[in-house]
């Protein structure tokens, strides 16, 4: 027999909404309607105005018989209609696939084909890597061209309809509807696809919800809050921030490239309060000329994911009205799920105990059940010693829904009930994680794990040293061995042997890299180091010296 609690109390539509994120704009939109949601250039658009041009796009989507299921596609700078496109698009119950602007024609072709786009918005600035990625493609997309008002753009029209003119078509107050599952998909992002085609990662409305209030919570934002799009929006959706914004009633930035001027200005002039970015973006801020730079009246927080910035940066990050947050995700748990939650005490610590701490990842959001190090094998949480070595798993409400099209994927990527990461880390003592490599990206040297992320570390507190990567090498005595490719700070000189000495100062001989490449490190569009490049470049024995 059901217990009393179970009868006779029954979902129904008064007790029971799915949960999505469009929710936040409407509420946005009503309550706050003439407050500031959109600043470009110098164009502003209140929370009326947003949420109305949302309406509209959903509106002229679904008279072209866009509906549940139904993907459309985006290759846009961070400017207006990329934000519109957030909440336009699932309106309809169709998918939004926001597009890396970077990717080649060959990419952006198969990633037309495997999301069977019926619907690319696409600015005209990319409009020649687009158009040959549109002769590749097998499905023909109605195109909609993109001329940004603000930065007009030289590029071809390659459509048969404005952006402006397409929402013209449509009803600011068209009668959307919530999704009808909140396990509903709300959008797809592709992975990087360095070793093969990239695989189609599927968010949906609940994850979605949850991670964009997830970020109020860790970022600790307030009412009306004011954030810079450093961040690419095409990356996991701007770490769900497009909707996060909505939340607070805050007011998005855009900013259609990340330069040094722009980003100061921004900074001083609208009183940002958040922002995102890799470490890259740290260092253009950082680096920008003394005319440039703006002195700022008030904190600026700045959330970063990837490797923890080395601890000059941070100093030099704090002069400037910078407080740092290291976070870390995947785009399989719609960006970053974890933060390293700072505790008061440790700020008691001595410079190297409070280095120790930041250079861990951290736990898990609010919005995340579950975090653990376990062994892939036998699938047994290792020993939270700060030692033992397995691989990150998330568990919860904020892990994708699977890959597109790919159940082998997705099946392994879910296997034994938890998500793998494919990271390798460590478990200490008080529940914070740590990462100490990729599992591709160990290096067994002589029967001893190596973790380039530890090398990585040590390179970076050297003076000279802007960016390093370090992966393995083949050598004939010890399987493989460390080499490390280093980019050097403006007007910096190092040697081979200067940082190989400087290494086995502060290493074990096995850990330290045999040799040493200086150059400009290639890197995603998101400031990710791609190491892959780099391995394929060490697997020439031309390409570097013994």
């Amino acid at each position: 027999m059901p217990s009393a609690y179970d009868r006779d109390l029954d979902k129904n539509p008064a007790n029971y909404q799915p949960l999505t994120p469009l929710a936040f704009l409407e509420r946005a939109g009503t309550v706050f309607p003439d407050h500031t949601a959109i600043i470009h250039g110098n164009q502003h658009t209140t929370y009326a105005e947003f949420y109305a041009r949302s309406r509209r796009l959903a509106s002229a989507l679904a008279r072209r018989g866009i509906g549940k299921g139904d993907t459309v596609s985006v290759i846009l700078a961070n400017t207006p209609p990329m934000l519109e496109a957030h909440y336009g698009v699932p309106m309809t119950k169709a998918v939004l696939n926001p597009m890396n602007t970077r990717l080649d024609a060959g990419v952006i072709a198969f990633t037309l084909d495997h999301a069977e786009t019926k619907v690319l918005i696409t600015d005209r600035e990319f409009a020649p890597t687009v158009k040959e990625a549109l002769a590749l493609a097998k499905t023909k997309p109605l195109v909609i061209d993109y001329d940004d008002p603000e930065f007009p753009q030289d590029g071809e029209r390659l459509g048969d309809i404005d952006y402006e003119d397409f929402l013209a078509e449509g009803d600011p107050d068209f009668a959307w509807s919530m999704p009808d599952d909140e396990w509903d998909a709300i959008s797809l992002n592709y992975t990087s696809g360095t070793t093969g085609n990239p695989k189609g990662v599927v968010y949906h409305h609940r994850g979605a919800y949850l991670l964009a209030q997830g970020n109020v919570l860790t970022g600790s934002m307030q009412k009306h809050a004011v954030y810079l799009w450093t961040l690419p929006m095409f990356h996991c959706d701007g770490w769900c921030f497009p909707w996060t914004i909505s939340v607070i009633a805050g007011t998005h930035v855009c900013l259609r490239q990340v330069r040094t001027g722009p980003i100061w200005e921004a900074l001083a002039d609208h009183r940002v309060t958040h922002l995102c970015g890799a470490p890259i973006v740290m260092a253009t801020i950082l680096n920008a000329p003394d005319d440039e730079k703006r002195a700022l009246d008030h904190t600026v927080e700045f959330f970063t994911a990837a490797a923890p910035p080395p601890e000059t940066v941070l100093a030099a990050m704090a002069e400037n009205g910078f407080n740092v947050t290291h976070l870390y995700g995947l785009t399989e748990t719609y960006g970053p799920a974890v933060v390293n939650d700072w505790k008061l005490e440790w700020d008691e610590l001595d410079g190297a105990h409070q280095a120790a701490r930041k250079a861990r990842q951290g736990v898990r959001y609010s919005a995340l059940e579950a975090l653990s190090v376990r062994d892939p094998e036998t699938m047994q949480e290792v020993p939270a010693d700060g030692e033992t070595i397995g691989e990150v798993m998330f568990r919860g409400n904020v892990v994708m829904k699977g890959y597109l099209k790919n159940p082998q994927a997705s099946a392994e990527a879910f296997a034994g009930g938890w998500f793998h990461s494919g990271d390798l880390g460590v478990m200490h003592a008080d529940g914070y994680i740590q990462l100490k490599d990729r599992s591709k990206d160990i290096i067994i040297s002589g029967g001893e794990n190596v973790s380039s992320v530890e090398v990585e570390d040590i390179l970076y507190k050297h003076p000279a040293v802007l960016f390093a990567a370090v992966v393995a090498k083949p050598d004939p005595k010890w399987g493989e061995v460390p080499c490390a490719f280093l980019e050097l700070k403006d007007g910096a000189t190092a040697t081979e042997a200067e940082i190989i000495a400087y290494c086995r100062e502060h290493m074990p001989g096995f850990k330290t890299p045999k040799s040493v490449v200086f150059g400009v490190i290639p890197k995603t569009s998101t400031g990710k180091i791609q190491k892959f490049l780099l391995r394929n470049q060490v697997e020439s024995a031309k390409a570097i010296s013994a």
